[in-house]
C-alpha cells in the first residue's frame, strides 16, 4: 500500500495548497473557529476568550485553525499586487501611470517614490485589483509597460 505524502511534501516544500471544501463536510472546531474570527472581526466579542466562549471552542482550537480559514469572500476580494517601476525623471510619468491605474479600475494604496538620480526614478506601488477582472495584472503590467517614460516595470509582490 502506498503512502501519500503530497500534504506533508507541500509543507516542507514552503507551497502551500488551497482547497474550496463545503461547510458542512469540515470539522466542527475548524467551523467554530471562523465563527469566532467573524465575532471578532464585527466587534460582538471584544478578546479572543470572549469570541471562543460564546461559539464553543477551546482557545487552542482557535489558535490552531485561524490563519488556515478566511471566507472566500474575503480571499477573491483581497487582491494585492506591488509594482515596482523606474520612470523617467518628466513631468506628467507618474500621474499617467495613476490614471492608467484608476482607468482600469486599480485603487493605489501606497506610493514610494526615490529622488531621482540621473534623470531616474523608482517607485514601487501597492495596488488593490480586485475591480480589474480575471487577467488583472498581466493586463495591467502590459499597459504600464508600454507608457511613454516607463523604461522598467515589475511585480515584486502578490498577494492579500
Amino acid at each position: 500500500m502506498e503512502h501519500d505524502t503530497s500534504v506533508n511534501d507541500s509543507k516542507e516544500n514552503g507551497t502551500e495548497r488551497y482547497f474550496l471544501v463545503r461547510e458542512d463536510i469540515l470539522p466542527e472546531a475548524v467551523v467554530k473557529t471562523m465563527q469566532a474570527k467573524e465575532l471578532l472581526a464585527r466587534g460582538e466579542a471584544k478578546t479572543v476568550h470572549e469570541a471562543v466562549e460564546a461559539v464553543g471552542i477551546s482557545r487552542s482550537a482557535f489558535y490552531k485553525y485561524k490563519d488556515g480559514i478566511h471566507p472566500l469572500n474575503k480571499l477573491e476580494r483581497e487582491r494585492l499586487v506591488t509594482l515596482s517601476m523606474d520612470l523617467e525623471h518628466r513631468s506628467g510619468i507618474l500621474s499617467r501611470v495613476l490614471a492608467v491605474i484608476a482607468g482600469l479600475e486599480g485603487n493605489v494604496l501606497t506610493i514610494h517614490q526615490t529622488i531621482p538620480l540621473q534623470g531616474m526614478a523608482n517607485v514601487v506601488l501597492s495596488v488593490d485589483t480586485t475591480h480589474m477582472g480575471a487577467s488583472n495584472a498581466a493586463r495591467l503590467m502590459d499597459v504600464i509597460r508600454h507608457q511613454d517614460g516607463v523604461r522598467k516595470a515589475s511585480i515584486i509582490g502578490q498577494g492579500s
